[in-house]
């Protein structure tokens, strides 16, 4: 008997479990009767918003539906499903097919561009891009590329290459750059204290004793750094090899510390008047203090300001040029498909009519509170 109730609530329970997942498979939206579901949105929405802008500023957006900002995402993310159901079943008409080849060439493209494939992989993990998650929006790319080229020509001219580098000249200019290794060691006090304070051994120390550890800990970083820029100093041909070894900046240790040229504007003002002040082949006398902790620098070259030659950024122009035509003929096309579509907002809370109210509520609420705020201001003075 005792089995069998096993069985049963398994059973129940199975269901159950079941069930909660039915409501992700729910059509939202229905275009030209194909179905957007509900875990299409909140795949999109996890994508968008946990990434980009809203996760450097560390904004968790979806913490409040009725909010403006996830109102307008919301928004924007309902548009693009909708495009991306129009050009697929454009797309399957069409008879366009993307083969893993396809993907594997135009990774190779990429490859060639930045140069190694190790160099992409650092690129894909700093900005939280899983190899896979690359794989599949090249996929999309290289099938809105071939769409492209059946709804028409976008070659581009060396004379419309040539007007664009004379029309923009001012973008093919450049200051004066130098190219530099470095090797940092991470000195972050908070960052410190809160590993002091994490270890199980510590957890009895009070705030003067945990504030002695930092200390202590930060007076290791300063003495290892100090030692790392006497090793560079008495052999300069290692400094590739101290960087691998040591440097917090993983992402420029697996290259030797390599930061490549760069202008004075693109790094910290305390890095870059040490390095602009340096001459090539040197190392600098002492370690560079930023936000960032103590870096040892190596200044390897030079370039003075100039202005890229046409010749040399010709490709990248029509590359670009040819870019754009594409993106002008997939928009042309999206707004024909969107004006014959048969569009149904079967959830109406991601009709845009509804959104854009929600909107309104919010901006309204929002104005209210700080009306309220002022109000409450004045009161106290």
């Amino acid at each position: 008997m005792r089995g069998k109730k096993l069985l049963a609530v398994l059973a129940v329970s199975a269901v159950m479990f079941a069930g909660c997942g039915l409501k992700s498979h729910e059509a939202i939206i229905k275009v030209n009767d194909k179905a957007i579901t509900q875990a299409q949105f909140d795949q999109m929405m996890d994508k968008q918003a946990g990434s980009g802008m809203f996760a450097a500023m560390g904004i968790d957006v979806k913490s409040d539906k009725n909010s403006f900002i996830y109102l307008l995402l919301k928004d924007r993310i309902v548009n693009e499903l909708i495009v991306k159901s129009l050009l697929n079943e454009e797309v399957e008409k069409r008879g366009i097919k993307v083969s893993n080849a396809d993907v594997d060439e135009a990774i190779k493209t990429i490859i060639d561009k930045v140069g190694s494939k190790e160099q992409l992989n650092t690129i894909l993990k700093e900005n939280g891009i899983s190899n896979s998650q690359f794989r599949d929006d090249l996929k999309e790319e290289v099938k809105m590329k071939k769409l492209a080229k059946e709804l028409g020509n976008s070659s581009v001219s060396d004379a419309e290459a040539k007007k664009f580098y004379n029309d923009n000249i001012d973008k093919f200019k450049y200051p004066d750059k130098v190219r530099a290794s470095h090797i940092l060691v991470s000195v972050n006090p908070v960052e410190i204290t809160e590993i002091v304070k994490s270890d199980s051994k510590n957890k009895n120390l009070d705030d003067a004793a945990i504030k002695a550890k930092v200390n202590e800990e930060i007076k290791a970083r300063e003495d290892k750094i100090n030692k790392l820029l006497a090793e560079a100093k008495k052999d300069p041909t290692q400094f590739a090899k101290l960087a691998k070894e040591n440097s917090d900046d993983t992402a420029t240790a697996v290259k030797g510390g390599d930061l490549g040229f760069f202008a004075a504007k693109e790094m910290v003002p305390e890095f870059s008047k040490a390095a602009f002040a340096m001459k090539p082949n040197t190392i600098s006398d002492k370690p560079v203090k930023t936000q960032f902790g103590y870096h040892i620098i190596m200044v390897t070259d030079r370039a003075a300001a100039g202005q890229t030659p046409y010749e040399k950024v010709k490709n990248d122009i029509k590359g670009y040029l040819e870019n754009q035509k594409q993106i002008e003929m997939i928009d042309n096309l999206t707004e024909s498909l969107k004006k014959n579509a048969k569009i149904e907002y079967v959830n109406e809370e991601y009709d845009p009519a509804y959104v854009k109210k929600e909107v309104k509520k919010s901006i309204d609420n929002s104005e209210e509170l700080a009306k309220q705020a002022k109000q409450q201001a004045e009161e106290k003075k």
